[in-house]
């Protein structure tokens, strides 16, 4: 999990900040600090990997343009909570199909075994 510290916004704030460019090691056990840019605001973030950080980020500030396309808004707390609503919506519909998945996949499971023991059992009456 990446932890966050916000950094005032700068003359530069609105060029993009690759994070592979300036991850620096932490004294603080193995994390990197990773400096993004979400929605023209630059964030330091803290994690073990830093090309995933930058992904997540990438995701999360995708997000909130889209959003803010999509809305009259311009207040970037509500853009946030209503990118974190429709991420959050993804993961559960993901969530939703993987656990409906796994449930079939079980169900088929079963009918094959059962199946192969009747094979087998009809086998076992003919020997």
């Amino acid at each position: 999990m990446a932890t966050a510290s916000k950094e005032p916004p700068t003359k530069d704030a609105t060029k993009p900040v690759p994070a592979k460019d300036v991850p620096a090691a932490n004294a603080g056990g193995g994390s990197n600090s990773v400096r993004v840019e979400i929605f023209d605001q630059v964030y330091n973030l803290r994690g073990s990997d830093a090309d995933y950080i930058l992904k997540l980020a990438e995701y999360v500030d995708a997000k909130m343009r889209a959003v803010s396309e999509q809305t009259a808004t311009v207040d970037s707390v509500r853009l946030a909570v209503l990118a974190a609503l429709n991420i959050a919506d993804e993961y559960h519909l993901l969530k939703k199909r993987q656990d409906s998945g796994a449930t079939d996949y079980l169900k088929r499971a079963h009918l094959l075994a059962n199946a192969l023991d009747e094979v087998l059992g009809e086998k076992r009456k003919a020997s």
